[in-house]
């Protein structure tokens, strides 16, 4: 299937791995110009190290990336724990990245996308916005208030030529999702190299891939999804389905 993306100029953040990593990859294959944003990116001119959460870096990464045509907000990740175990300066740290982070950088890449009356925005998310769960508390509220985010604003944004969609990827095969579930086979098996025993309860025996939910985000950034808007992707296997 041809997606017509060869010369868009797409920006990921997070890019330098998992999820956000499989994105720059895909949108790389099908000829379009990358560039990515981390804490930690590999050399390269076509990477830049930033900390979207501090203040005036997201000016910064926006004036740095230029004209875009596809923005992907994948930056973030936030901490478990309930309401009492998350203190004040957890939930705020966490949020200044993830939900402000994505929020300020997406108000600065839509105003000159609302220029040139074109543009696409992927905000990945996280299923625990619609699944909630109290054990994942500051998690579940941030993601929540990112689809409400995304759905206002993709809703209205037709009107300038400029598409916002999400994604809610569920568990994913990732670095950080193996180390979780190494530490779990320690705590539960006494062996942190079965933690692929630990996969057997999740839909289709296995976490999904961080190519599976990059194949999403190239599609729906690109032409043949051009009549999508202000609605969110669930790609977890049937989780957030189940009662």
């Amino acid at each position: 299937m041809e997606l017509n993306l060869a010369g868009k100029r797409v920006l990921v953040t997070g890019g330098s791995k998992g999820i956000g990593r499989a994105c720059a990859e895909a949108f790389a294959a099908e000829g379009a110009k990358v560039r990515i944003a981390s804490r930690n990116p590999p050399d390269g001119p076509d990477a830049k190290a930033v900390d979207i959460s501090q203040r005036g870096s997201a000016e910064a990464l926006a004036q740095w990336a230029g004209e875009l045509d596809i923005l992907v907000n994948n930056a973030g990740a936030i901490p478990g724990g309930d309401l009492l175990k998350v203190d004040e300066d957890t939930w705020r740290r966490a949020w200044e990245l993830k939900v402000f982070g994505t929020i300020n950088l997406t108000r600065l890449v839509y105003a000159g996308m609302k220029q040139r009356k074109r543009g696409v925005i992927v905000n990945i998310i996280g299923s625990a916005g619609e699944k909630l769960d109290a054990a994942y508390i500051a998690g579940s509220t941030g993601n929540a208030g990112l689809m409400a985010f995304t759905r206002a604003l993709g809703g209205a944004s037709h009107a300038d030529g400029i598409r916002v969609v999400g994604i809610n990827p569920g568990p994913t095969g990732t670095d950080r999702l193996v180390t979780l579930y190494r530490q779990r086979a320690e705590t539960l098996l006494g062996d942190a190299k079965r933690y692929e025993e630990l996969f057997s309860n999740m839909s289709f025996g296995r976490p999904g891939k961080a190519e599976e939910i990059a194949a999403a985000v190239v599609f729906l950034a690109s032409e043949r999804s051009a009549y999508t808007s202000g609605c969110i992707l669930t790609i977890d296997g049937g989780l957030a389905a189940r009662s």
